[in-house]
């Protein structure tokens, strides 16, 4: 018994499953510090003006915020090369910055307007960008992995080296497409970086409710998919385990899971009061976990940046996204003919039944 204990171990920590502590990261340089700084800065400022907006009836439907969660995309985009892709669920407005979209085009997409992302049809939780290989935020909780395996299996066809790195959260990590998903993915050696953004309640129940496995890096055991737990509030620590996901998966080895260990402040959407925990309780992760203000207090110990510095770093974010919400205010909405088009691929003359 004790020698087959210890196999299974063994069998374990070479799968990349064992548990262990979060994982973490050592420092970067200084100019990448601070970029990192202003761009969960800007998705912070982006979304407190979003709920503004929602609050003033300029934005329909759902809307989900990102609050609490702007180490994970922007950590995770550090380790992005070129022509890789990202998908994600419907909590996507971070992701979109963090793949250097205009804020403009975003905003005017929460609007509803012409001049948004999608040309105002996709609003808060169906944007969409080729141009910047964001291949969208989907309604769906669990479709994305589906489709975003599909992605790393086209990269491998065309053997161009991309990743896929494809987001979920904890409430769709039960879905039995996921794991339909994962079992393809191993098979087939696909280059895709499974991110699952665990920040503990889904739409409104803790993990701890809901999934009998609360370890979610832990799901790809049975298909002998390696992961990674890690801290998803240390921008650093999620840019280097996002570093080594993707070179993991661009050599050919296969899929990798990454469970980043997160929490949003606000409710699931904007409709949503998150009376299932207490205000203690969000307090207390704002006061000792807060992504934003672990980066600032690095800047700070290492003499890179003063109280000015982050100050001006904070007033220049905030004209960008003030800039953003007055154009998306007074953008033209789409014309009611567009209501037609995009909904069918037209198929080339050059093809024939």
């Amino acid at each position: 018994m004790a020698r087959e204990q210890a196999g299974a171990a063994g069998r374990r920590k070479a799968n990349g499953v064992d548990n262990h502590k979060p994982f973490r990261a050592g420092g970067d340089g200084k100019d990448e510090l601070l970029k990192h700084y202003r761009d969960m800065l800007l998705i912070r400022r982006f979304e407190e003006r979003a709920g503004q907006l929602y609050g003033m009836g300029l934005i329909g439907g759902f809307c989900h915020l990102y609050i609490g969660q702007e180490a994970i995309a922007v950590g995770v985009q550090a380790a992005q090369k070129p022509g890789d892709q990202v998908i994600t669920g419907y909590r996507e407005h971070g992701h979109m910055l963090a793949c250097g979209m205009d804020p403009k085009e975003v905003m005017a997409e929460l609007t509803g307007r012409a001049s948004g992302s999608s040309h105002g049809k996709g609003g808060s939780m169906h944007m969409f960008s080729t141009e910047a290989n964001f291949y969208g935020g989907h309604g769906i909780v669990g479709a994305q992995v589906s489709l975003g395996t599909g992605l790393a299996l086209a990269n491998r066809y065309r053997d161009d080296g991309r990743v896929a790195f494809t987001y979920f959260g904890d409430g769709a990590a039960n879905q039995g497409q996921v794991y339909e998903s994962f079992n393809m993915a191993e098979l087939w050696s696909l280059p895709v970086v499974y991110v699952i953004e665990n920040n503990q309640y889904a739409m409104g129940t803790s993990i701890d409710r809901s999934s009998s496995e609360t370890h979610l890096y832990k799901r790809g055991a049975s298909f002998r998919i390696p992961g990674e737990e890690v801290d998803g509030m240390d921008v650093l620590a999620v840019k280097a385990a996002a570093e080594k996901a993707a070179e993991y998966a661009r050599s050919g080895k296969g899929p990798y899971i990454l469970e980043m260990k997160t929490y949003r402040y606000r409710g699931h959407s904007m409709s949503d009061p998150a009376k299932y925990r207490t205000r203690d309780e969000v307090d207390e992760v704002r006061k000792t976990r807060d992504p934003i203000d672990h980066v600032e207090e690095m800047l700070e110990k290492k003499g890179w940046a003063d109280e000015a510095t982050l100050k001006a770093i904070d007033a220049e974010v905030k004209r960008v996204v003030a800039d953003a919400a007055e154009f998306a205010r007074t953008s033209p909405e789409p014309d009611p003919k567009e209501l037609y088009t995009d909904v069918y691929t037209e198929a080339s003359s050059a093809v024939t039944a």
